[in-house]
């Protein structure tokens, strides 16, 4: 006699039908390995994509969270310098997100995760090089997208004198920050762009009010993102009113730490850890 997991018997009030059993069962939530196998599937894909395959869509997220910065000094400078006014301009900090989710680029914090699950579930050298080279190049043309884009709005007249001059008070106050700060606001956005990561299996048709909620919350708590905050700073070092030093050594270093800690270890090695604990629990029998 073959007998079912809890999991799958009516329970002790109601009985149902063999229809309502199968609705009951579709509306029960994905189950953490269901998730933690979708991504490491997704993390398993992009790590055998060619070098110049990550490199092209490294750059293109790169350019692409650009327009998180593009939308957010729009907003501003269309705004009356008021304490609600960070409430709404942060609405434009989701849209670059929105473009590289939704475009599949890769994106630096993502990889955080979908690249760092395979080899959490297969702990090898080959893995590990496979690991360090996506993030090496992801991270480099993001950056490299980045600059680019900063340079063409900071060396254009693509916007308007207000508008420019609301990118640059963004890309001050991002700098504006110690390193102590900066890493712990890195840590908290790492934390909360993975969990988006770690949540899309399972959000369906809600992937978008999912990357806009996560999202917002980053910008709007001024949390600290590797790329999204480097066009940001970015603009204030090429529009010459900040150093290069300023933005490497009081921004990406500490950010880029802060981002890490906050997928690696509080995302992926944590949801990691109650997915190997499950896996060992004993199955179903047959009799």
């Amino acid at each position: 006699m073959i007998v079912k997991p809890a999991s799958e018997r009516d329970g002790e009030t109601v009985q149902l039908s063999e229809s309502e059993r199968k609705e009951s069962k579709r509306r029960v939530g994905l189950r953490a390995a269901v998730v933690f196998e979708t991504v490491r599937r997704e993390g398993e894909q992009e790590l055998e994509r060619p070098m110049a395959a990550l490199a092209f869509s490294g750059l293109a997220a790169g350019l692409s969270m650009g327009f998180s910065l593009i939308a957010t000094g729009v907003i501003r400078a269309s705004l009356p310098d008021t304490p609600w006014r960070a409430l709404i301009e942060n609405f434009g900090y989701t849209l670059g997100f929105l473009i590289v989710v939704l475009g599949r680029q890769q994106l630096f914090t993502e990889n955080t995760v979908t690249a760092v699950l395979p080899f959490l579930d297969h702990t090898d050298a080959r893995t590990f090089g496979r690991v360090a080279r996506l993030w090496g190049v992801v991270l480099v043309t993001n950056l490299a997208g980045a600059f680019l884009v900063a340079f063409a709005l900071a060396h254009t007249a693509a916007f308007s004198p207000t508008v420019k001059a609301a990118f640059l008070s963004i890309g001050l106050q991002t700098l504006s920050h110690g390193f102590s700060v900066v890493l712990v606001k890195g840590i908290f956005a790492g934390w909360l762009i993975a969990l988006m990561v770690w949540l899309l299996p399972a959000a369906e048709n809600s992937r978008v009010s999912v990357i806009l909620i996560v999202t917002y919350i980053v910008g709007a708590a001024g949390l600290s993102h590797v790329v999204a905050g480097s066009v940001e700073g970015l603009y204030a070092v090429v529009s010459g009113a900040a150093s290069w030093p300023a933005y490497l050594a009081g921004f990406l270093l500490p950010v880029l730490i802060g981002n890490s800690i906050g997928g690696v270890l509080l995302v992926s090695m944590i949801n990691y850890g109650q997915v190997a604990t499950e896996s060992d629990e004993p199955r179903p029998t047959l009799h």
